[in-house]
């Protein structure tokens, strides 16, 4: 396992900035580059009422694959991510993912493809009720 890969989690528990944020701090850092995703009002142009994240058993394994090819590939300090899953209210804290470089370029270049990737390759499904009554799965990634 990359040293540089420090937290990696999908949990039912509500996210914190300052657990992720303080997981990439490093003395060697000299950029650090966070990205959240919250729990928007609307999607497709409908209004959300209510919307829940669920996960495959191998998610958190493969954010922790993801991360490891990013570390190896990307010159960083220091990654991080975490995913949340169950039922969201608006403004929730979905997903936090951070990378630490000690330049801010690879710190924006390793924090894109973390999130992006996470997107594309985590298994993890959104289902969304819209305030018409109508509901949807989405692979949100």
């Amino acid at each position: 396992m990359n040293p540089a890969v420090r937290l990696i989690d999908v949990r039912d528990t509500p996210l914190s900035l300052d657990e992720v944020y303080g997981a990439v701090t490093d003395p060697t850092a000299g950029g650090i580059c966070v990205f959240v995703g919250t729990v928007r009002d609307h999607d497709t142009g409908q209004a959300v009422a209510a919307l829940g994240y669920s996960s495959h058993p191998t998610a958190a394994a493969r954010l922790r694959e993801v991360a490891e090819r990013i570390a190896a590939e990307c010159d960083v300090v220091a990654l991080a991510g975490v995913h949340r899953v169950g039922d969201l209210a608006i403004g929730d804290l979905a997903v936090v993912v951070a990378a630490s470089a000690a330049h801010r370029a690879d710190a924006f270049e390793a924090c894109r493809r973390l999130i992006d990737e996470l997107k594309t390759e985590v298994p993890v499904w959104k289902h969304q009720t819209f305030v018409s009554g109508d509901a949807e799965w989405v692979h949100p990634h």
